[in-house]
Parts: structure tokens; C-alpha cells; sequence
């Protein structure tokens, strides 16, 4: 796993050992980023199941203003500091431990892009996604990137968002919601 392109281009990120965090595919990663490069410089990034924050890392290497990273657990917390010290990006990032929906309830900031890329046997996903739309984190036109497994829905309509189609990358999807 190394990040794509940017300030820190090439640099190999450390993954877990163990089946507790499933990091993104390069090829997902680099087509998932093809499709979002446009709205990255200059933006204030939430990726909200950090996990090894290759996610998030990736925005700040191709431009992003800053990034907050979430993890319920030490030892991802861990590694994203360690990859964000290998990267060099610890200045623009912050790396919290909590879960996500105690994070999102708390949280008073705003942010252009989301990811969110739980743990795909879990609601996570449809929980988060709820949430975010309730207590509104997201700028005017901002992002939500959602990663999913195939057979996984998601709804087609969220009041406030647009939703694009499904990226496919074998047995991944990718959908993106625009707030208006």
C-alpha cells in the first residue's frame, strides 16, 4: 500500500497485521481519487474509519488544507500517526480515538469531503451516512465518498445530496454523495 501521487508519492504506508482493518485497494484508491481530484486542493477532510488513514493521507498528499482522522481503536490510532510521521503530513492532521457516532455528534466543524470506509459486515456505513445528513458537517457542494462491498445498498436519494452512480472495481463499490 504506498500513496499515489503528491507531496508524498511513493511512500509505502504500514498496514495491519490481522483481519480487523481491511485497507483499500491501490486500484480502488487511485480510480476513487480519479473521480474526486478536482474537489481535494484546499479541502478540509474527515475520514471518519481511519483505519491505516490512507484515505485521508492521500487527500493531504494531493492538496487537501487538513485532515481528522477516527478510529475506535489504539492500535489503527497508532498506525495512522505512524503513517502520517512516514508521510511527513502531521502538521496539516489530526488523529482522534472515539467512534464515529459519538464523534459526529460532538462535532462542531465543517468539512468538504467524508470518507467512509468501514468495516463492511457492520451498519457502520448506513449510520454514519444518517447522522451526517442530520447534524450537517458537510459545506454547501461537499462530498461524501462511500466504499461498500458488492450486495450492500445504499439509498439512491438523501434529502439535501445528490448521489452518483456506482464506481465498481471488482468487488467494491464506490458512490458519492454532493451536498446542494
Amino acid at each position: 500500500m504506498r500513496v499515489i501521487t503528491g507531496k508524498a508519492r511513493g511512500v509505502q504506508l504500514k498496514t495491519p497485521e490481522g483481519l480487523l482493518t481491511r485497507p483499500t485497494a491501490d486500484r480502488v484508491k487511485e480510480a476513487l481519487f480519479s473521480v474526486i481530484n478536482f474537489d481535494i486542493p484546499g479541502a478540509r477532510v474527515l475520514d471518519l474509519f481511519g483505519g491505516t488513514g490512507q484515505l485521508g493521507i492521500e487527500a493531504l498528499s494531493r492538496g487537501a488544507e487538513s485532515a481528522v482522522f477516527v478510529d475506535a481503536r489504539e492500535d489503527a490510532c497508532k498506525l495512522i500517526r505512524e503513517n502520517l510521521k512516514r508521510t511527513k503530513l502531521e502538521k496539516e492532521s489530526r488523529v482522534v480515538r472515539c467512534d464515529y457516532l459519538e464523534y459526529l455528534r460532538h462535532c462542531r466543524e465543517q468539512y468538504h469531503i467524508i470518507f467512509l470506509d468501514p468495516p463492511y459486515a457492520e451498519v457502520f456505513l448506513e449510520s454514519a451516512l444518517k447522522c451526517i445528513t442530520e447534524i450537517d458537517i458537510l459545506q454547501s457542494n461537499g462530498i461524501i465518498v462511500t466504499e461498500r462491498p458488492l450486495g450492500k445498498d445504499l439509498p439512491l436519494e438523501l434529502e439535501g445530496y445528490t448521489r452518483s452512480k456506482d464506481y465498481k472495481y471488482g468487488k467494491t463499490l464506490i458512490a458519492i454523495y454532493r451536498k446542494v
